[in-house]
């Protein structure tokens, strides 16, 4: 523990600003996490074949209600279709795309923020790298012959470890962004997918 708390204090004020950006970045890892993995995960299975049930039965009262009881993205933009069921097929497609439109936007929303976290971390480690050389070559420069040594050593430490730091913070967040990034289009698949069924059971049963 004290071999960090001593890198990070040899390293320089540009530790703070990558520690900032870092606890940035495990906040929108945490909430992204949170809202795709546990908010919007349903048993979608069991959902839709519920929703068709009360379709092909025409309550579509109860499959309205239904939805109601969850926040998911899925359950939102289904009962907005389900609730223009009286209406022509063109205005049931308009109501889950409108739907859509309003909810997928909430599943992107800030994750893309994770790869720049990730670039400007390992951008502002660099900075530090550099002006930790250049600081230690000006002390060198001026210095007295006994003391180039030690100058040199704490210049040289200060660049290694803003570079180490900056890649510590960089790194899970680029990790997070790939894998929230994904399940993201995971879910978003479902839905469309998923959308697609309701819209064609709707249809056919106005139409029996």
């Amino acid at each position: 523990m004290d071999f960090v708390v001593n890198a990070f204090r040899s390293g320089g004020p540009f530790m703070y600003v990558i520690l900032f950006v870092m606890i940035g970045g495990f906040a929108i890892m945490i909430e992204r996490s949170i809202f795709i993995l546990f908010r919007n995960r349903i048993d979608t299975t069991a959902f839709v074949n519920r929703i068709l049930e009360f379709i092909q039965r025409e309550n579509i009262s109860n499959a309205i209600e239904f939805c109601g009881m969850s926040s998911a993205a899925l359950p939102r933009i289904t009962r907005a279709g389900l609730a223009e069921y009286g209406k022509g097929d063109a205005d049931i497609q308009n109501a889950f795309e409108l739907a859509a439109m309003s909810e997928i936007p909430k599943l992107e929303k800030r994750t893309n923020y994770l790869a720049t976290i990730a670039n400007v971390s390992t951008l502002l480690g660099l900075l530090g790298t550099i002006f930790g050389l250049i600081s230690s070559f000006e002390a060198v420069a001026n210095a007295d012959a006994a003391m180039k040594s030690t100058l040199l050593s704490a210049g040289i430490s200060q660049a290694m470890n803003t570079t180490a730091f900056g890649l510590i913070a960089a790194i899970p967040n680029m990790v997070a962004y790939s894998f929230l990034q994904e399940k993201t289009n995971e879910v978003i698949d479902e839905i469309n997918q998923n959308v697609a069924r309701v819209y064609k059971r709707l249809v056919a049963s106005k139409r029996r």
